[in-house]
């Protein structure tokens, strides 16, 4: 069993930053690839961003390039999520994720997520 706690949601200006964390616990949550994702009122969830488990590769949609950065520490049992340049469309719920599966909104453990409401 992974567990996963997610945190540094809020309220931000539009143009605003603000970084998530997410603190895994359990046996296997240091060697597990990890990933946030997000779901907004009235749509379904979508990939933002993933990393391997040792920290070598990272992967994010299209919409977040460029303004994201998803990272992890060296114990790699916190993943980061900086989200800089923030647009009122990136209002949602962010979850956390382990072992998320390539090409879905699937994974074996998910965080109770974090709200981000960006104001315009």
């Amino acid at each position: 069993q992974v567990q996963l706690v997610e945190s540094g949601g809020g309220l931000v200006q539009a143009g605003g930053s603000l970084r998530l964390s997410c603190a895994a616990s359990g046996r296997t949550s240091s060697t597990c690839a990890m990933g946030w994702f997000r779901q907004a009122p009235g749509k379904e969830r979508e990939f933002v961003a993933s990393i391997t488990w040792t920290g070598s590769a990272t992967y994010y949609a299209d919409f977040v390039k460029g303004r994201f950065t998803i990272s992890r520490d060296n114990a790699k049992t916190t993943v980061y999520l900086q989200t800089n340049s923030l647009k009122p469309e990136d209002t949602a719920v962010y979850y956390c994720a382990a072992n998320p599966k390539v090409g879905t909104t699937r994974a074996d453990y998910w965080g109770q997520g974090t709200q981000v409401t960006v104001s315009s």
